[in-house]
């Protein structure tokens, strides 16, 4: 059954961040320790995890996990600090320093577990696109209350679920950095799963840049039968844009005609990027 609230307190309160060892941490066997089925980190860097793993080595374990008991007396669940137990296990360590937090039911301690390592872990941009989404169908929360939690923004927190809609192929570049997040929310404004895949094979193969690769996914959405639009956009005009997508925070694109009118498009993604665009447009 979704959970149709937020966390309540603050994360801070739960995962202190200057928690040293020696500091309220007790020494739990490292086998009495299940991983979390949620872990929004789906790889692991295997150079970095070894290199964390000589560091631990030399200097122990500078920073506690942070896990939750089990129903099961002895056994817990871990909330954060998934490198951090892989890699004493890799030097073979038996025990690891640990703070342990009450949660009040299974699923609060999940949701903790999600939002824990989307603000803390180096996640790529896929990684925190589904746990956010994973917030959103599994425990009810709404962009605004995940917004909240995590200290960003609700569109940023919709932008990234959008990611999602990706294809297969283009999903796996992104992975796997071949492409980067602005060629991926580009390629977005293309709903055809095979059109995404061949602006992927352009991007790839002629090595285009975010702005070039808008221009080409701009050119398979809009009709070539408009002869009064300028064609070539000049410096000014691009600052203009640039300038406006940061202060609105989306994707804005300005059409000029030759006799000086023309439009300015707002993209929106969502229902609540609209509202939150008319918002601020309004309260502005």
């Amino acid at each position: 059954m979704a959970i149709k609230r937020g966390l309540g307190r603050g994360l801070e309160a739960l995962i202190p961040t200057n928690t040293r060892v020696g500091q309220g941490v007790s020494q739990i066997a490292i086998t009495s320790i299940q991983l979390n089925p949620r872990q929004p980190r789906a790889t692991i860097d295997t150079e970095e995890l070894a290199e964390l793993a000589e560091s631990i080595r030399k200097h122990g374990i500078l920073q506690p996990i942070v896990v939750s008991q089990t129903e099961n007396t002895g056994e817990y669940r871990l909330i954060a600090g998934q490198r951090r137990l892989q890699a004493a296990a890799i030097v073979e360590m038996h025990t690891i320093p640990a703070i342990v937090r009450d949660t009040t039911t299974e699923s609060e301690m999940l949701e903790l577990a999600l939002i824990e390592n989307i603000q803390r872990s180096n996640l790529n941009p896929l990684e925190t696109a589904r746990a956010y989404n994973s917030l959103v169908e599994d425990f009810g929360m709404s962009h605004e209350e995940i917004s909240k939690q995590v200290g960003k923004s609700r569109t940023t927190i919709s932008n990234s679920i959008r990611l999602l809609r990706l294809s297969e192929s283009v999903q796996m570049a992104l992975s796997k950095k071949q492409i980067s997040e602005g060629h991926a929310r580009a390629i977005i404004g293309i709903s055809n799963p095979e059109e995404q895949e061949h602006i992927l094979r352009k991007i790839i193969s002629e090595r285009l840049n975010v702005r070039q690769t808008e221009t080409v996914v701009q050119g398979l959405s809009v009709s070539t039968t408009k002869p009064n639009l300028i064609s070539e956009k000049s410096v000014e005009e691009i600052d203009l844009e640039d300038r406006l997508r940061n202060s609105v925070g989306t994707k804005i694109k300005l059409h000029r005609n030759h006799n000086g009118s023309g439009r300015l498009v707002i993209y929106f993604y969502s229902d609540e990027d609209l509202e939150t665009l008319t918002n601020r447009l309004i309260d502005t």
